[in-house]
Parts: structure tokens; C-alpha cells; sequence
């Protein structure tokens, strides 16, 4: 079999594509309808409503609503931070290690919401549901960008009547929204912590996103995107090569040479591949091209400074408690755009660098690492 092949055996919950679908085990997820009165207006123009969020939460919410703790996942990542593999779960929580009673983010103490960002396909609303004419959106779902997708975090929160968040936390793509909350709602939040993130996507994250989505479009079962009743399953080995091409901007050179030092010379590059296939076929399984693609083009767009004056004036706004964490290793949002940003937020913030060789995904690799981190960051 060609490495990046991806071999998806039926089963009988399995859609023809990646993603949650209603009818499938929900297991931990809740929903929410909201938007039902009047649509959200989105930043680039059209309209979403209703609309459902998935999330997912641990602990409960005290009777002053002052420990809500909102937890913000990556791009890739979805409601299930923490909890076992089960029914409606393929993987344990991303985040299992420290969510739960005792640990950092301790239920015992605080309410903790994960929910699953707008644009996705694990219960939110995102180019696989179905539009008002009743057909999937596809290729027709809106234009989004970050600010749109935490405006719907936002309206939860009003719905789950969380006026303030005791703390928010986001890595990667989660970091942008969570800058954005505290940015965009200031009197909300009173500590961030923000994890192997940035305050735009630069010049040189671009490119490989781009090609990330060329990849995905090139699958000839892309079919301009309205691929959902097509037996073909859609677009299977472009978002395994598009995935590839992520894998590769995760990691770091010394992780992949650790990993293969002891592989046969002549064996090396089928021994490479087999590991990104393998990686590629977890993503495939999970998720939807669409999803891929308008999520990648939200963070692309990504800026914080854009219509506020430029960066620094951006984050002026911000009166939460900072803690910023970069990894030493990250090769996609590297250390050096952390010390940008904490230059940028002046007072109140404190930076440190995760030393770790497991490359940007160590925000969510490092549990024994980040344990202390996030509990003085609750404090």
C-alpha cells in the first residue's frame, strides 16, 4: 500500500466522511441552539442562524458563577479535553491530564467548558451540517474568521448565564480565540493563559496552510466540495497529505531524528512515511475536508490589530492577568513570536518557555510539564 493511503474500514457508525453526525453516539458532548431570535452577523459578511455549539463540561458551576474556567481547543482538536475513549469519543481527552478532580484545572473547584468551535464537525455547526434548504452546507458555508467564531463562545456563555470567566486558556488556534475574548471583552476576563499561540498568522504560516488546502482540493473526490453523497467518501488522500504537511510544521527536526535514529538508513523515508500515514489516518477518520479548509482560511485571516489600530493598540485592551507560554521547540508559532507579543502586553503578563523537543503540539503533550504552570495561572 502507498504510504499515504489511507484505509478506512466500514463500520457502522462511520460516515463516507470525517466528522460527528446526529445520529451518532453523542457521548460527554451537550448542545446548544442558539442565534434563534436573530442570525450573527459574521465579519465577512452573510449570516448564521440558529446555530448549535457542541461543548462539553467538568464540575459545576457555583451559585455566584464566578469559577467558570473556559478552555479553548486547537485547530484540530474538539469539545473532549478530558474523559476516556468511548462511544461518540475516538481519543481520550487532549487535555486528560490535567482536567479532573486534584489536578491543575481541579473540578472540584472550578466549572470547565470546552466547546467545539463554530466552523467545526464534532457537533458544532461547520460546512457539514445541513443548510435551511436542507442539504449540507459545503462549499457554501460563510467566510469566518476568529472574531466569529468567538462571538458564538460569546452567546453561549450569555445562554449558560457565565457573565465572567475565573480564567481562559487556549493553545494554538484556541489562544487566538482566547486573545480575541480578552481583547474583545475585556470586563470578562480576569487571567489568560495562552499556550503556543500568536497574535497574527504570519507570512510564513500562510504558505504552508495554503498548501494544506491545495492539497485538499487537488483530491479528485474533492468535487468542489459537495462530496457528502458521493460513494467515493470524499476527499480521503488529500486530507491525509494536507495533514502530512501539518504534521511536518508540529514537530521539530530533533523530534524526527530521535524518533528515526534507529531505523534502517535504506528504510528510513517507507519508515517516515508509515509514520505520517498513520498520523494522517487518526485526522481522516475525524474529520471533515471542509471543516479543514474553512478553519485553516479563519486563522489565516487572523489578526488581532486589524480595524483596532494595529497590534499594541489591540492589546492594550487587555486587563486580564497574563501568562504566556511558548515552546522552545515550536517551529510554527516559535518562542520569539511569544517575546513579540509580551512586549506588546506591557504590564501584567509573564512569559516562559516550555523547554520540550515534541514541537508546537507539546501545549498539549507536556502535562507533567504545564501541571504547575496552570495551577498559578488559576492561582
Amino acid at each position: 500500500m502507498d504510504p499515504l493511503t489511507i484505509d478506512l474500514a466500514p463500520t457502522a457508525s462511520r460516515h463516507r466522511h470525517g466528522g460527528w453526525r446526529p445520529g451518532d453516539p453523542s457521548g460527554q458532548r451537550q448542545f446548544s441552539q442558539l442565534f434563534g431570535d436573530a442570525p450573527l452577523d459574521l465579519e465577512l459578511g452573510g449570516r448564521l442562524g440558529p446555530l448549535t455549539l457542541a461543548w462539553e463540561s467538568w464540575g459545576q458551576l457555583n451559585h455566584a458563577a464566578d469559577n467558570a474556567v473556559l478552555l479553548l481547543h486547537g485547530f484540530s482538536g474538539d469539545s473532549h479535553a478530558a474523559g476516556p475513549t468511548g462511544p461518540g469519543h475516538g481519543a481520550p481527552g487532549w487535555w486528560d491530564g490535567l482536567v479532573g478532580p486534584g489536578r491543575a484545572l481541579d473540578t472540584d473547584r472550578f466549572f470547565v467548558l470546552c466547546p467545539n468551535v463554530l466552523g467545526g464537525c464534532q457537533g458544532s455547526t461547520g460546512p457539514s451540517s445541513l443548510a435551511p434548504d436542507g442539504r449540507p452546507w459545503g462549499p457554501r458555508f460563510p467566510a469566518l474568521t476568529i472574531r466569529d467564531l468567538v462571538a458564538a463562545e460569546r452567546q453561549l456563555a450569555n445562554h449558560l448565564g457565565i457573565a465572567r470567566w475565573h480564567a481562559v486558556i487556549g493553545g494554538s488556534m484556541g489562544g487566538m480565540r482566547a486573545l480575541e475574548w480578552a481583547i474583545e471583552e475585556p470586563q470578562r476576563v480576569e487571567r489568560l493563559l495562552l499556550l503556543a499561540t500568536a497574535a497574527r498568522c504570519s507570512a510564513e504560516n500562510i504558505p504552508f496552510h495554503l498548501c494544506q488546502i491545495e492539497a485538499i482540493r487537488q483530491d479528485p473526490n474533492f468535487l468542489g466540495g459537495d462530496y457528502y453523497d458521493d460513494p467515493s467518501g470524499g476527499p480521503q488522500r488529500g486530507l491525509a497529505l494536507a495533514r502530512s504537511i501539518a504534521t511536518i510544521t508540529y514537530g521539530c527536526e530533533r523530534q524526527l531524528d530521535q524518533r528515526f535514529v534507529a531505523a534502517d538508513p535504506l528504510g528510513r523515508e517507507q519508515a517516515i512515511a508509515g509514520f505520517l500515514a498513520a498520523e494522517s489516518q487518526q485526522l481522516v477518520r475525524r474529520f471533515d475536508a471542509n471543516s479543514y479548509i474553512a478553519l485553516i482560511q479563519a486563522m489565516n485571516r487572523h489578526d488581532v490589530g486589524r480595524g483596532r489600530g494595529g497590534i499594541d493598540s489591540a492589546l492594550a485592551r487587555i486587563t486580564a492577568r497574563v501568562r504566556l507560554v511558548a515552546v522552545s521547540s515550536d517551529r510554527l508559532f516559535p518562542p520569539h513570536r511569544h517575546q513579540e507579543l509580551a512586549a506588546g502586553l506591557r504590564s501584567g503578563v509573564t512569559f516562559s518557555t516550555l523547554e520540550s523537543q515534541l514541537g508546537h503540539d507539546a501545549y498539549m503533550l507536556e502535562a507533567g510539564k504545564l501541571n504547575e504552570i496552570v495551577r498559578q495561572c488559576l492561582g
